[in-house]
């Protein structure tokens, strides 16, 4: 496996390139363009730029996450056509400068939720957490406004101003859209990039819904074994792929983390890896904690087994951590504690890898 670290460029983190590099293990960052409109194409000079910064750091740039999928074409609208022929170049693009996977998602409207971005634990620590009964019970403009007033001044992936500045406007085009359509219309996407996927030998790996079921009436698709089986053979290739997320996934308790590994990964249809650990504290309650399966409500030697027992070649990262030791930053995204979470699951593959011997 190659362990990366997700990295939102020189203006717009708390953390160096430099201070990546001297992370035990970690081969690449995971890399966007942040301040390129959804929809647009990602032209080559800026992706060059990326990718020669993160180059002369001593880093890979093979996984890019995300670049976002327009809207309309999650809502099937005409002017979809356009933003899909954008995607194609966009991949097209990317592929001349090494990149072999775009981690993506297909959530309306709402990238990742939660109720609070800086919930305090027993270790003086503070994380993200998600409590349902606070996110039904406000307001989505509320909650749009108090994700933005908490972020420590960084953006947020998914959470575009632009875009959500018309949120009444987008919950009144998704009114009557069910699961089925939004199952039509991403097929509709995969069908039309998935080719030139193939001919650019760049993988597409979509992210599970965040978290996995239905809010504020919106139809989320990507939430179990039975959805992800149905996605991959919308479009039955290679190139269509899983990102898949053991903290997303995880918050339903039904969806047994490393069985669904060995079911895809058995496919070879995982092509990037969310590790990361939460802890259950009532139905649809839960706040993320630190990777150590003890702090939490999964088990990660299970997890990171699973990886290991299919012969997992692909990219990994640890996803969300704890803001501790003061640190100030994007939240979910500080330095410390995912550094932490690199070294446990990177000790984990080494136990592994010598007690298969």
């Amino acid at each position: 496996m190659k362990m990366t670290f997700r990295w939102y460029g020189e203006n717009d983190d708390s953390i160096t390139l430099s201070q990546i590099r001297q992370i035990p293990g970690v081969s690449g960052v995971v890399g966007a363009l942040f301040d390129i409109p959804v929809g647009e194409v990602w032209e080559k000079e800026a992706i060059k730029k990326l990718y020669n910064t993160v180059k002369a750091s001593g880093l890979e740039l093979e996984v890019i996450e995300s670049v976002n999928v327009h809207e309309d074409i999650k809502l099937g609208l005409p002017s979809r056509e356009r933003y899909i022929e954008n995607y194609k170049q966009t991949i097209r693009n990317l592929s001349e400068f090494g990149v072999k996977v775009i981690c993506y998602n297909f959530m309306p409207v709402f990238d990742w939720l939660r109720s609070d971005l800086a919930y305090p634990l027993p270790d003086g620590s503070n994380a993200l957490c998600y409590i349902d009964e606070k996110v039904v019970n406000v307001d989505p403009i509320d909650l749009v406004k108090s994700t933005a007033d908490n972020s420590n001044g960084f953006s947020l992936p998914g959470w575009e101003p632009e875009r959500l500045a018309e949120l009444e406007n987008l919950f009144a085009q998704y009114r009557e859209m069910n699961h089925e359509q939004l199952f039509a219309n991403l097929k509709y996407f995969l069908e039309q990039i998935i080719p030139v996927c193939e001919e650019c030998d760049v993988k597409m790996a979509i992210h599970p819904d965040d978290p996995p079921w239905d809010i504020y009436g919106l139809p989320r698709i990507v939430t179990n074994k039975e959805n992800l089986d149905r996605l991959i053979h919308l479009v039955d290739s290679p190139y269509n792929g899983l990102t898949l997320c053991s903290g997303s996934l995880g918050a339903n308790p039904d969806n047994n983390i490393p069985e669904l590994i060995r079911y895809f990964g058995g496919m070879g249809r995982i092509h990037f890896a969310h590790v990361r650990n939460i802890k259950f504290f009532g139905k649809k309650q839960f706040h993320e904690s630190a990777h150590l399966s003890s702090d939490g409500s999964l088990d990660l030697y299970e997890i990171m087994k699973a990886y290991h027992d299919i012969g997992f070649d692909g990219y990994i990262r640890p996803d969300h951590g704890r803001m501790i030791w003061g640190e100030q930053a994007r939240p979910g995204y500080g330095l410390y504690d995912r550094a932490l979470g690199i070294a446990y699951l990177n000790g984990l593959w080494e136990a592994l890898t010598k007690n298969s011997k």
